[in-house]
Parts: C-alpha cells; sequence; structure tokens
C-alpha cells in the first residue's frame, strides 16, 4: 500500500486546525466558566448576608407582634378593671367614692399607656415586615442568578466535552441573565421577573 506524503500533510494538517480550533473554544469555556463561578462567589457572599438580615428581620418582627399582644391584653385587663371599679363606685357608699376614682384614675392611664405603646409596636412589626420584603426580594434575585449560571456551567461542561460551538453559544443565554439577576442583587435595583420567581416560590 502507497501512502502519498502529500495527502498525509493535509491531513496532519487539518488534525492540527481541528486541535486548535477545539483549544480556541475549550480556552473560551475555561475563561467564562471562571468568571461565572468567580461571580457567584461574590453574589453567594451578599446573599448569605441578605438572608442573615432577612432571619433577624423575621425575628424582630415576630417580637414585636408577641409584645403587641401582651401589651393589648394588658390594656384590656386595665380597661375591664375600670369598668368594674366604675360599676363597684356606684354601689358604693359616698365616703368610699374617692378611693375608687383613683383606682379607676390609675387604671384608665394604665390602659391609655398600653395603647400607646402597643401602636409604637405596631409600627415597628409592620417596619420589620417592610424590612424582610425589601431583602426577600433581592433574595429572589440572587437565587435566580446562582439557578441561570448553574444551567450555564452545565452546558459549558457538556460544550468542553462534546466541542460543539453551538452550545458554548447558547451557554452564554443563562450566563447574560444570572450575570444581570446577580449585578441587580448587588446593586440593589428593581429587576425582578416576576413571572419566573413566582412558580418557583
Amino acid at each position: 500500500m502507497d501512502i502519498d506524503p502529500l495527502e498525509t500533510i493535509e491531513d496532519l494538517e487539518e488534525d492540527n486546525a481541528l486541535h486548535r480550533e477545539h483549544g480556541r473554544l475549550n480556552a473560551m469555556v475555561a475563561v467564562t466558566v471562571a468568571v461565572l463561578a468567580t461571580f457567584l462567589g461574590i453574589c453567594n457572599v451578599k446573599d448569605d448576608n441578605i438572608v442573615q438580615g432577612m432571619q433577624a428581620a423575621q425575628a424582630d418582627k415576630i417580637d414585636s407582634w408577641g409584645y403587641y399582644q401582651a401589651r393589648n391584653i394588658r390594656e384590656e385587663i386595665a380597661l375591664a378593671t375600670v369598668e368594674q371599679l366604675t360599676l363597684a363606685r356606684a354601689a358604693a357608699p359616698a365616703s368610699a367614692r374617692a378611693g375608687y376614682d383613683a383606682s379607676i384614675a390609675r387604671y384608665q392611664e394604665l390602659a391609655k399607656s398600653q395603647n400607646t405603646k402597643k401602636g409604637a409596636l405596631k409600627v415597628q412589626a409592620e417596619e420589620a415586615q417592610k424590612t424582610y420584603d425589601a431583602l426577600n426580594f433581592r433574595d429572589d434575585q440572587f437565587d435566580l442568578a446562582s439557578a441561570a449560571i448553574a444551567i450555564a456551567i452545565a452546558l459549558l461542561a457538556v460544550t468542553a466535552l462534546t466541542h460543539l460551538a453551538w452550545l458554548y453559544w447558547l451557554a452564554l443565554i443563562p450566563s447574560v441573565f444570572g450575570l444581570a439577576m446577580g449585578i441587580a442583587g448587588l446593586g440593589g435595583f428593581s429587576l425582578h421577573p416576576d413571572f419566573l420567581i413566582k412558580p418557583l416560590t
């Protein structure tokens, strides 16, 4: 069997060209994965801090509503005591009414004080809920960023194995979306695709 030197050279050149093309694609995949992984790490640090803030806001809200209920019960007891003392005063002799008046005034003041403190606790609980909602908004952004980047990295892994260039370009779609959501979360921007978030929550 004769070997054609020119044909062998052409085959080698084709193999070299294919290796160079695969090398370029693999380099692009490696750089993209490195950028995405680094960005995801930064997002995860920020997201962890946001989750801690959400937990603190949730605890503040629960505590405030608990104290609100306690103040509400104290107010109701004080008002019920005022009513009982008022009825008892009506049946008491005139000489004992001054003592009832002092007690009634004291419980009325207690009820008023509890009502004022209860109102402040309600405001505090509502503020904690607003803080929680604002942080949850950003947490959703980081969740979408993580999911999109995970999909992108999976596609990039398949690209590295198959050397299919179109898969690399397909992987850029979730990559760009993940980067956009991560930047929105880091910057506190209002990008929040509800049509994606609602089915996942």
